[in-house]
């Protein structure tokens, strides 16, 4: 199918972007990379009135580190960020998460911020941004604003930003010396949505875990952070038995549905399974000094 007849706006600066934005409202999509929006545009689920191209503001694409903080562009494309150096370093949960978010031909042209305010509860890069703790800034015609991660997702494919709001970085903390992580995700083929995935990180010392979180895609309406969990990490000896006790406890948390592709009891199964191997795998990562 093709999409529903739309006025095509191509900005040339921010404030241009904005200006689309706000004189158009409900009825203006933003596109960037456009590898979610446009595949729903040609079903006809979503007929915008008006497309705000952004693809040429170079100045919202960038990875850099500042005063404390891993800032990402908005604009920058999932394989800039797959590739780059510094987010190896400083941010190595999303490195790892990155990976499975199509394939790549689809991060040549996926972007950070469209993936993020999609909002695709499945997807990767919203549990992510809510286990590192990130934070979004959001520009309008009115000012600007941060929004973090953990309030920016409503249900899905919905958020917290207003339909006159471009969101323009994500902002990380520098990752803590010594913390391990692990992103792990069961899906029916490699590149397709996932029917469960966690994100998780760990810091333990002298056999005792001193903190972690776990944040799921594909058991809730948005990414799913289970506290209840991560608090009984705190403490505990670190090792299997105490990641199998966590374990059992996120599964009991989360309410997955039941759909064509598998049923909520082998998505809890999956977050079982995978909370303790993420655990594992980010404690081997403590031990060896992350």
């Amino acid at each position: 199918m093709k999409p529903a007849p739309f006025q095509y706006v191509r900005a040339s600066s921010i404030d241009d972007a904005l200006a689309g934005l706000a004189g158009h409202g409900d009825d203006a999509k933003v596109l960037a990379g456009g590898q979610s929006l446009i595949a729903l545009m040609n079903l006809r689920l979503v007929r915008p009135a008006v497309l705000v191209d952004i693809n040429r503001l170079s100045d919202l694409a960038y990875i850099r580190q500042e005063n404390g903080t891993l800032a990402i562009g908005a604009l920058t494309r999932q394989s800039a960020v797959e590739s780059s150096d510094v987010i190896a370093r400083l941010c190595p949960l999303m490195a790892e998460a990155i990976r499975f978010v199509g394939h790549r031909p689809i991060r040549n042209r996926g972007t950070v911020g469209g993936n993020l305010a999609h909002a695709d509860p499945t997807s990767e890069l919203p549990a992510v941004a809510v286990a590192l703790g990130a934070t979004f800034v959001t520009r309008s015609q009115k000012g600007q604003r941060t929004i973090a991660a953990d309030d920016f997702f409503v249900a899905p494919l919905s958020t917290t930003l207003a339909s006159n709001e471009l969101l323009t970085e994500v902002r990380i903390p520098v990752w803590p010396a010594g913390q391990g992580w692990a992103f792990m995700e069961v899906s029916p083929r490699a590149g397709d949505y996932a029917l469960v995935g966690v994100a998780a990180t760990l810091r333990a010392a002298d056999g005792v875990c001193q903190s972690g979180r776990l944040v799921y895609s594909g058991v809730g309406p948005r990414p799913i952070r289970v506290a209840k969990a991560e608090q009984a990490l705190v403490g505990c000896s670190s090792g299997e038995a105490t990641f199998r006790e966590v374990a059992e406890i996120a599964a009991g948390q989360v309410e997955p549905s039941s759909d064509f592709h598998a049923t909520a009891d082998y998505r809890r199964d999956l977050v079982r399974a995978l909370t303790r191997r993420a655990l594992m795998v980010a404690l081997d990562r403590c031990q060896k000094g992350a």
